[in-house]
Protein backbone atom coordinates (compact mmCIF):
# COMPACT_ATOMS: atom_id res chain seq x y z
CA UNK A 1 0.00 0.00 0.00
CA UNK A 2 1.33 3.54 -0.80
CA UNK A 3 0.37 7.02 0.48
CA UNK A 4 -0.73 9.83 -1.87
CA UNK A 5 3.21 10.73 -1.87
CA UNK A 6 4.46 7.48 -3.19
CA UNK A 7 6.59 6.65 -0.22
CA UNK A 8 6.90 2.94 1.09
CA UNK A 9 5.35 2.21 4.03
CA UNK A 10 4.51 -0.66 6.17
CA UNK A 11 6.30 -2.88 9.23
CA UNK A 12 9.26 -3.75 7.32
CA UNK A 13 10.25 -0.16 6.95
CA UNK A 14 14.04 0.69 8.25
CA UNK A 15 15.51 3.92 8.79
CA UNK A 16 19.26 4.81 8.08
CA UNK A 17 21.60 6.69 10.53
CA UNK A 18 23.21 9.61 9.19
CA UNK A 19 26.52 10.23 10.11
CA UNK A 20 25.71 13.63 11.42
CA UNK A 21 23.58 12.36 13.59
CA UNK A 22 25.93 9.40 15.12
CA UNK A 23 28.63 12.21 15.56
CA UNK A 24 26.19 13.85 17.53
CA UNK A 25 24.85 11.42 19.85
CA UNK A 26 28.82 10.61 20.43
CA UNK A 27 29.12 14.14 21.45
CA UNK A 28 26.85 14.24 23.74
CA UNK A 29 28.25 10.69 25.40
CA UNK A 30 31.82 12.26 25.66
CA UNK A 31 30.34 15.06 27.52
CA UNK A 32 28.37 13.23 29.96
CA UNK A 33 31.41 11.07 30.53
CA UNK A 34 33.62 14.25 31.25
CA UNK A 35 30.44 15.55 33.62
CA UNK A 36 30.60 12.61 35.46
CA UNK A 37 34.54 12.05 35.70
CA UNK A 38 34.85 16.01 37.38
CA UNK A 39 31.73 14.91 39.61
CA UNK A 40 34.04 12.04 41.13
CA UNK A 41 36.54 13.82 40.92
CA UNK A 42 35.06 16.82 43.05
CA UNK A 43 33.45 15.22 45.24
CA UNK A 44 31.87 18.32 45.88
CA UNK A 45 34.42 20.84 46.30
CA UNK A 46 36.07 23.16 43.65
CA UNK A 47 38.47 21.86 42.09
CA UNK A 48 40.41 24.92 41.10
CA UNK A 49 40.52 27.08 43.80
CA UNK A 50 39.14 24.81 47.22
CA UNK A 51 42.18 25.50 49.72
CA UNK A 52 41.75 22.09 50.65
CA UNK A 53 44.00 20.41 47.85
CA UNK A 54 47.21 20.92 49.31
CA UNK A 55 50.23 22.03 46.86
CA UNK A 56 52.47 19.20 46.21
CA UNK A 57 55.02 21.57 48.02
CA UNK A 58 53.13 22.08 51.07
CA UNK A 59 52.60 18.27 51.58
CA UNK A 60 56.29 18.14 51.62
CA UNK A 61 56.72 21.09 53.86
CA UNK A 62 54.50 19.08 56.48
CA UNK A 63 55.89 15.71 56.04
CA UNK A 64 59.14 17.18 56.58
CA UNK A 65 57.87 18.97 60.29
CA UNK A 66 56.24 15.42 61.14
CA UNK A 67 59.84 13.69 60.44
CA UNK A 68 61.48 16.12 62.48
CA UNK A 69 59.23 15.59 65.31
CA UNK A 70 59.88 11.59 65.10
CA UNK A 71 63.71 12.25 64.96
CA UNK A 72 63.64 14.03 68.22
CA UNK A 73 61.39 11.08 69.62
CA UNK A 74 63.94 8.38 67.76
CA UNK A 75 66.79 9.98 69.34
CA UNK A 76 65.74 10.13 72.85
CA UNK A 77 64.46 6.65 72.55
CA UNK A 78 68.01 5.40 71.10
CA UNK A 79 69.48 7.56 74.34
CA UNK A 80 67.15 5.47 76.57
CA UNK A 81 68.56 2.34 75.25
CA UNK A 82 72.51 3.17 75.25
CA UNK A 83 72.04 4.00 78.74
CA UNK A 84 70.38 1.07 79.80
CA UNK A 85 72.53 -1.50 77.26
CA UNK A 86 75.48 -0.13 79.05
CA UNK A 87 74.52 -0.79 82.47
CA UNK A 88 75.05 -4.50 81.79
CA UNK A 89 75.65 -5.90 78.68
CA UNK A 90 77.73 -8.94 79.35
CA UNK A 91 80.57 -7.73 76.84
CA UNK A 92 84.47 -7.65 77.00
CA UNK A 93 86.30 -4.69 77.00
CA UNK A 94 87.90 -5.54 73.44
CA UNK A 95 84.52 -6.43 72.54
CA UNK A 96 82.99 -2.84 73.52
CA UNK A 97 86.35 -1.24 71.72
CA UNK A 98 84.84 -2.89 68.22
CA UNK A 99 81.27 -1.89 69.25
CA UNK A 100 82.86 1.75 69.66
CA UNK A 101 84.94 1.63 66.29
CA UNK A 102 82.09 0.59 64.13
CA UNK A 103 79.22 3.02 65.70
CA UNK A 104 82.03 5.79 65.00
CA UNK A 105 82.47 4.44 61.33
CA UNK A 106 78.73 4.30 61.27
CA UNK A 107 78.16 8.06 62.00
CA UNK A 108 76.18 7.13 65.16
CA UNK A 109 78.46 8.99 67.65
CA UNK A 110 79.48 12.57 68.24
CA UNK A 111 82.71 13.53 66.48
CA UNK A 112 84.69 16.55 67.34
CA UNK A 113 88.28 18.00 66.07
CA UNK A 114 89.18 20.56 63.67
CA UNK A 115 87.23 21.01 60.67
CA UNK A 116 85.81 23.56 58.22
CA UNK A 117 82.07 24.87 56.52
CA UNK A 118 81.33 25.36 53.16
CA UNK A 119 78.25 27.23 52.45
CA UNK A 120 76.29 27.51 49.03
CA UNK A 121 73.75 29.63 47.90
CA UNK A 122 71.60 30.91 45.35
CA UNK A 123 72.70 34.25 43.25
CA UNK A 124 70.78 37.61 44.09
CA UNK A 125 67.62 38.11 42.70
CA UNK A 126 68.85 40.70 40.36
CA UNK A 127 72.11 39.00 39.60
CA UNK A 128 73.55 39.96 36.11
CA UNK A 129 76.54 38.76 34.33
CA UNK A 130 79.84 38.97 34.59
CA UNK A 131 81.66 41.28 31.57
CA UNK A 132 82.59 38.26 29.35
CA UNK A 133 79.81 36.20 30.28
CA UNK A 134 76.33 35.52 28.50
CA UNK A 135 72.97 36.65 30.12
CA UNK A 136 72.36 33.90 32.61
CA UNK A 137 69.52 31.11 31.92
CA UNK A 138 67.16 30.62 35.62
CA UNK A 139 69.07 27.12 36.28
CA UNK A 140 72.33 29.54 36.13
CA UNK A 141 71.28 30.85 39.26
CA UNK A 142 70.39 28.68 41.72
CA UNK A 143 72.05 25.50 43.61
CA UNK A 144 71.84 22.26 41.86
CA UNK A 145 71.85 18.78 43.83
CA UNK A 146 75.31 18.01 42.05
CA UNK A 147 76.38 21.23 43.56
CA UNK A 148 76.20 20.06 46.91
CA UNK A 149 77.21 16.32 45.77
CA UNK A 150 80.36 17.59 44.45
CA UNK A 151 81.07 19.05 47.94
CA UNK A 152 79.97 15.85 50.20
CA UNK A 153 82.21 13.55 48.14
CA UNK A 154 85.30 15.93 47.85
CA UNK A 155 85.04 16.36 52.01
CA UNK A 156 85.19 12.16 52.00
CA UNK A 157 87.92 12.22 49.84
CA UNK A 158 89.87 14.46 51.63
CA UNK A 159 89.50 12.43 54.83
CA UNK A 160 86.46 14.03 56.54
CA UNK A 161 85.85 11.73 59.77
CA UNK A 162 82.10 12.98 59.74
CA UNK A 163 80.06 15.20 57.29
CA UNK A 164 76.66 17.27 58.17
CA UNK A 165 74.84 18.93 56.28
CA UNK A 166 72.27 21.62 57.41
CA UNK A 167 71.46 20.29 61.04
CA UNK A 168 71.97 16.24 60.10
CA UNK A 169 74.64 13.99 59.93
CA UNK A 170 75.27 11.51 57.42
CA UNK A 171 75.30 8.28 57.09
CA UNK A 172 76.43 5.41 54.43
CA UNK A 173 72.85 5.40 53.43
CA UNK A 174 72.14 8.98 53.52
CA UNK A 175 71.15 10.89 49.64
CA UNK A 176 71.64 14.04 48.91
CA UNK A 177 68.63 14.97 46.94
CA UNK A 178 67.21 18.12 45.61
CA UNK A 179 63.47 18.81 44.16
CA UNK A 180 63.03 22.12 42.56
CA UNK A 181 64.76 24.88 44.90
CA UNK A 182 64.79 22.46 47.89
CA UNK A 183 66.93 19.83 49.12
CA UNK A 184 65.41 16.64 50.69
CA UNK A 185 67.73 14.59 53.31
CA UNK A 186 66.52 11.85 55.27
CA UNK A 187 62.71 13.14 55.44
CA UNK A 188 63.13 16.27 56.05
CA UNK A 189 63.07 19.59 53.58
CA UNK A 190 65.94 22.62 53.49
CA UNK A 191 65.96 25.64 51.81
CA UNK A 192 69.43 27.44 51.01
CA UNK A 193 71.55 28.68 52.02
CA UNK A 194 73.05 25.14 52.39
CA UNK A 195 75.99 24.68 54.94
CA UNK A 196 78.28 21.56 55.29
CA UNK A 197 80.17 21.03 57.69
CA UNK A 198 83.01 18.30 57.68
CA UNK A 199 85.69 16.89 60.81
CA UNK A 200 88.77 16.22 59.59
CA UNK A 201 92.27 17.68 58.80
CA UNK A 202 91.68 21.40 57.25
CA UNK A 203 94.46 21.42 54.85
CA UNK A 204 93.89 18.12 53.38
CA UNK A 205 89.86 19.31 53.37
CA UNK A 206 90.83 22.43 51.65
CA UNK A 207 93.20 20.80 48.82
CA UNK A 208 89.92 17.97 48.12
CA UNK A 209 88.10 21.06 47.32
CA UNK A 210 90.15 22.76 45.59
CA UNK A 211 90.63 19.42 43.08
CA UNK A 212 87.52 18.77 42.68
CA UNK A 213 86.56 19.45 39.10
CA UNK A 214 82.84 19.90 39.76
CA UNK A 215 83.83 22.51 42.19
CA UNK A 216 85.99 23.96 40.21
CA UNK A 217 83.10 23.84 37.70
CA UNK A 218 80.68 25.99 39.84
CA UNK A 219 83.48 28.27 40.34
CA UNK A 220 83.24 29.34 37.14
CA UNK A 221 79.41 30.06 37.75
CA UNK A 222 80.59 32.08 41.16
CA UNK A 223 82.60 33.96 39.17
CA UNK A 224 80.01 34.65 36.66
CA UNK A 225 76.69 35.23 38.06
CA UNK A 226 77.16 35.68 41.58
CA UNK A 227 76.43 32.30 42.96
CA UNK A 228 77.59 31.87 46.78
CA UNK A 229 80.60 29.98 48.02
CA UNK A 230 82.03 30.64 51.35
CA UNK A 231 84.47 28.09 53.22
CA UNK A 232 84.62 28.92 56.88
CA UNK A 233 87.67 27.17 59.56
CA UNK A 234 87.45 25.45 62.34
CA UNK A 235 89.61 24.64 65.06
CA UNK A 236 87.56 22.58 67.17
CA UNK A 237 83.95 21.40 65.80
CA UNK A 238 81.34 18.84 67.19
CA UNK A 239 79.10 16.74 64.93
CA UNK A 240 76.28 14.60 66.83
CA UNK A 241 75.98 11.45 66.08
CA UNK A 242 72.78 10.32 63.49
CA UNK A 243 69.92 9.49 65.64
CA UNK A 244 67.43 8.55 63.22
CA UNK A 245 66.40 4.42 61.47
CA UNK A 246 69.38 2.86 60.54
CA UNK A 247 67.13 -0.26 59.02
CA UNK A 248 67.44 -1.01 55.93
CA UNK A 249 64.53 -1.91 53.58
CA UNK A 250 65.67 -2.10 50.38
CA UNK A 251 69.50 -3.46 50.22
CA UNK A 252 70.87 -6.88 51.53
CA UNK A 253 73.84 -7.99 52.34
CA UNK A 254 75.89 -9.86 49.59
CA UNK A 255 76.87 -13.72 50.68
Amino acid sequence: MTNSAGTPEGPGRTERWRPVRVLTLAVFALAGLIFVTSFNTAKGTNIRTDASLLRLSDLIEERSHKNAGLDESTSALRSQVDTLAARDDGSTRAEDARLDALEAAAGTTEVSGSGLTVTLNDAPPNARAAPGYPEPQANDLVIHQQDLQAVVNALWQGGAEGIRVMDQRLISTSAVRCVGNTLILQGRVYSPPYKITAVGDRGKLNRALAGSPAIQNYQLYVKAYGLGWKVDEHRAVTLPGYSGTVDLHYAKPVS
